[in-house]
């Protein structure tokens, strides 16, 4: 049946709903702090990118033709916060505070052997041969007895950092290799203090130059984020 009721012709109503504004988003807590972790993993990201570039290059992405010499330390070994040493003068040093800087570190008795004075020798050529990246590395002689450095030595290691440590001490963070001694090696510590890299024994003008090129690549890989100097 047909009907005629007023009703019959009235239009469809629909009811039309706005979107929510971005402020009435930005007011809603939950939506605020999932804005902020976003916002703080951003800031983390950008500011760790230039570290984990450095790194993923040096490590990761390593042509044959650029194949590293020294031994990478894996994992590498951060300095122990209570490894505590003396200067030659007696005054005491937490080796942490040798961190925010590259250092080619050597160990041996205060007497200095041949051996040890080539591996002084080395490490200041070495350093010296980075040019203009030379101010990023220290060269550290870490002396493991309790006998007196000659006098006569001294004037060499005017540029030098040298720290009387315990060998006990000492072997809870550096290692040689199966069938050597501590002293057998140079060691490389990146800026953050961790241990990364240790070189063969016998550091001489053959092997030298392989060295150098290693440094080398730390301190390009390293560029972005490492600067001379400590905080």
């Amino acid at each position: 049946m047909h009907s005629d009721s007023p009703q019959d012709d009235q239009p469809l109503g629909l009811t039309v709903y706005s979107m929510p504004s971005p402020g009435q988003i930005a007011s809603d807590p939950a939506a605020r702090t999932r804005g902020g972790r976003w916002k703080m993993a951003l800031v983390f990201l950008v500011c760790a990118a230039p570290v984990v570039a450095s790194y993923f290059t040096y490590y990761v992405v390593r042509p044959d033709a650029r194949r590293n010499y020294g031994d990478l330390i894996d994992p590498q070994r951060p300095i122990p916060a209570d490894l505590i040493g003396a200067t030659l003068d007696g005054r005491t040093v937490n080796l942490r505070s040798l961190k925010d800087q590259w250092l080619l570190i050597s160990v041996a008795g205060g007497a200095c052997d041949v051996a040890c004075a080539n591996h002084l020798f080395f490490q200041r050529q070495l350093r010296e041969g980075l040019g203009k990246n030379k101010d990023r590395v220290d060269w550290v002689w870490l002396v493991d007895d309790e006998v007196a450095v000659a006098d006569a030595l001294q004037p060499a290691l005017r540029d030098a950092t040298v720290i009387r440590v315990s060998k006990d001490a000492l072997t809870k963070w550096l290692s040689a290799e199966q069938g050597r001694q501590l002293q057998d090696h140079l060691y490389v510590v990146d800026p953050m203090g961790n241990w990364m890299m240790r070189f063969a024994s016998g550091v001489d003008l053959k092997t030298a130059p392989k060295i150098k090129k290693d440094l080398e690549h730390l301190m390009r890989g390293s560029d972005g984020w490492d600067k001379a100097g400590r905080p």
